[in-house]
């Protein structure tokens, strides 16, 4: 029996930007709110069988439980009338803590139909008021609404409308730019969450749902009506409003989740043609001329579909509406394409003798290496991260992690890496089993080589291999290359960069070989103002005079970063002293603002 579950995220674009402004108000906060230090973390599964005793699972005591409210004193009961009790009649130390006194809820209890509670948090508060909000997405020239919230949808807003129109309708909007491609990712992400732990089959279902293969799996939540009410209660606590329905097939499920009117339905096997009966066309994702077309012959609901002949069906609104009308009904399959979860490549040895040799450890992971690396090529990738894992005799473990600078599956060149670190591993009483995992990996596909006839002239050198030997005697920190920094402040504008990247947007400004991480100030300054260079000055006790100079190449502060650079101006200078040397400096200040700086002069780089 195919029991497939459909779930529609109506909110999603809004509710997932609501959610990542959440995330960075939290990071840029320096402090949580009062209110949020004083809650309890939320679990992260809801507790869905607690029986009669309102006791949480995992133990802990609840003010206002029910069993705490059998011998506890009167709720109006003052510390007086207690004391004016004889002493055999004092509650106990014990029942007083436990009294039931109007209190905050950890977590909210709510009671389904059938019966049944469960905890789940309390939900979100709204970011943005009680404002309408909607999402804009630019067509062309146009941008037309992709998503409106409940209050907008009130108001008369719909997706499918024009900006223009909306906010001519409604003055006061909170509108936010789409973005289709993190919509997408957040499904994406749910998708491999729920087949690692719900169903093994589960797929994204449009840009707003999943569908998810229940077969054989709702007996290990309680039943579809509690995977249900589990699955609502998991995404609440995200800040999401979701809407699902179970049925015997895709279509219906599909349909019955957006058009059924119900947050959670259940419908049972063989109901199908009943179910979708009285909803609109829409729900069997009909093409845009198919439903132009029924209009036009007056076909609203399903239903209307039912005794039409299957000829006279299909050359009215065409093949796709008669096979989508045969998959809601179960007479034609609709396979679910499901998602992969990534598996980490990884290759194991148990040993029949314990082993602590450097010798014995390189061959057993010469063989780890022989047992991974085919599985790898079958399946296109590259190792840039392998761990390696050795379990002792006396239950301790030893972890061994080398890293390459391009995606490989040379044995040969990994098996160096590891000899490099092979004296880093205690084997105590020895070694019983070692496993070996590549948790980073890549593509890795063939690379076309020219022939003789073609080659223009001699290969570059590969530099990967080098780079990895030099890496794991000095550590992966000491080797970097100098990458450019969308920045206009000289030491903003240069990070380090991986030892194999590219660099580029190098600015066309002369620029120093050596530039200090922090500029150094000068002292004894002569200079002409506003725009010469220095003549003399001091730099770490020694005095240069300068028979050369160019500049002034002025850069602004960034006034978008702090308030302090809204007017900082830097003048740089190159200047050349007697002696040789050519040195990169400053003047704060243009010399003719007073709040563009205070004059001082600074060195910041020096020339080859």
């Amino acid at each position: 029996m195919t029991r497939v579950a459909s779930l529609f995220l109506p909110q999603l674009a809004i509710e997932r930007l609501r959610r990542d402004a959440r995330m960075r108000q939290a990071e840029r906060s320096s402090t949580p709110p009062e209110s949020a230090r004083q809650r309890p973390p939320i679990p992260e599964f809801v507790d869905d069988n607690p029986g009669t005793c309102s006791v949480p699972r995992g133990g802990g005591w609840r003010p206002g439980a029910r069993w705490a409210q059998d011998a506890a004193p009167p709720a109006r009961a003052d510390r007086s009338a207690i004391d004016a009790l004889p002493a055999h009649q004092r509650p106990t130390m014990r029942e007083l803590g436990r009294r039931s006194e109007a209190a905050a809820p950890v977590f909210r209890t709510l009671r389904s139909d059938d019966g049944t509670s469960g905890s789940v948090a309390a939900p979100l508060p709204p970011l943005w008021g009680v404002r309408p909000t909607i999402v804009v997405a630019r067509t062309g020239q146009r941008e037309i609404l992709t998503a409106v919230c409940p209050a907008a949808l009130d108001l008369g807003l719909a997706p499918g409308m024009a900006a223009a129109h909306a906010r001519a309708l409604v003055s006061d909007l909170d509108i936010l730019d789409a973005d289709p491609a993190a919509d997408r990712g957040w499904l994406d992400r749910l998708a491999l969450h729920a087949a690692r732990y719900w169903t093994p089959t589960a797929a994204v279902s449009g840009s707003d749902g999943l569908w998810l293969d229940l077969s054989g799996t709702t007996h290990l939540f309680g039943g579809e009506e509690r995977f249900a009410a589990r699955l609502l209660g998991f995404l609440k606590r995200f800040g999401f409003t979701a809407r699902v329905a179970i049925a015997g097939t895709p279509g219906s499920a599909y349909a019955l989740a957006r058009y059924g009117g119900r947050a959670s339905l259940v419908l049972p096997e063989g109901k199908e043609g009943e179910a979708l009966a009285p909803l609109p066309l829409a729900a069997l994702r009909l093409a845009p001329e198919a439903l132009a077309a029924a209009a036009r012959f007056g076909i609203e609901r399903i239903a209307d579909l039912y005794p039409m002949p299957r000829g006279p069906l299909g050359r009215r609104l065409g093949r796709a509406a008669v096979e989508r009308l045969d998959q809601a009904r179960g007479f034609v399959p609709e396979p679910i394409i499901p998602v992969i979860p990534f598996e980490m490549p990884e290759a194991r040895r148990s040993l029949v003798e314990p082993i602590g040799t450097a010798e014995a450890i390189e061959q057993v992971i010469a063989d780890l290496l022989a047992d991974l690396l085919p599985g790898m090529r079958e399946r296109g990738l590259g190792a840039r991260t392998l761990v390696l894992r050795c379990a002792r005799l006396d239950m301790g473990e030893q972890f061994i992690t080398v890293g390459t600078a391009r995606a490989t599956r040379d044995a040969k060149h990994l098996l160096r890496l590891f000899k490099l670190r092979i004296d880093r591993i205690e084997p105590g009483l020895g070694i019983e089993a070692m496993a070996l995992a590549a948790p980073q990996v890549e593509k890795l596909g063939a690379e076309a080589i020219g022939g003789a006839a073609f080659d223009s002239g001699p290969r570059a050198p590969d530099l990967a291999p080098l780079v990895d030997a030099l890496a794991g005697r000095a550590g992966e920190t000491a080797l970097f290359r100098l990458g450019s920094i969308e920045s206009d402040v000289p030491e903003r504008a240069i990070g380090r960069a991986k030892p194999l990247a590219k660099p580029a947007g190098w600015p066309s400004w002369p620029r120093p070989i050596r530039m200090l991480a922090r500029p150094e100030a000068l002292s004894r300054v002569v200079a002409l103002l506003p725009d010469h260079p220095p003549r003399r000055f001091a730099w770490r006790g020694r005095s240069y005079a300068v028979v050369a100079g160019d500049g002034p190449e002025r850069i602004h502060g960034e006034w978008w970063r702090r308030p302090g650079e809204m007017w900082a101006v830097r003048d740089y200078f190159r200047v050349e002293a007697e002696s040789g040397e050519r040195f990169w400096l400053f003047r704060r200040g243009d010399a003719t603002t007073g709040n563009t700086g205070d004059l001082s002069w600074y060195m910041h780089g020096i020339f080859g």
